[in-house]
């Protein structure tokens, strides 16, 4: 079973901005982070690794009017570092899944 990249920043470029607030950006990391260790178990089944983006994907969905609130949002900026974050994983992982499709549950 592998461990994670302890090293990498996750969502770094959405902690540079300030247009994101960090509180924000935490609960992102999180979800990131549950689907981590949900991969550093050794799953393997892509259907079942699918199954958790899809699950962290409408999570992050449900995230957005409180972006909004905060005078923030889910936009360009975000989903770039959002997909980055997660195609950064998967080769971490080596799991042969496309990030488009990890994130394919967006609507941000």
């Amino acid at each position: 079973m592998k461990k994670f990249d302890l090293t990498y920043r996750m969502l770094n470029d959405m902690y540079q901005d300030g247009y994101f607030p960090d509180f924000l950006v935490d609960k992102i990391k999180q979800l990131l982070q549950d689907v981590v260790a949900f991969l550093e178990t050794g799953e393997r089944d892509l259907g079942k690794i699918q199954n958790r983006f899809d699950e962290m994907t409408l999570a992050i969905n449900d995230l957005q009017e409180e972006f909004e609130e905060n005078d923030s949002e889910i936009e360009t900026g975000a989903r770039d570092s959002i997909g980055e974050t997660v195609e950064y994983i998967l080769k971490w992982f080596d799991i042969d899944l496309d990030v488009e499709d990890a994130i394919g549950q967006r609507d941000w």
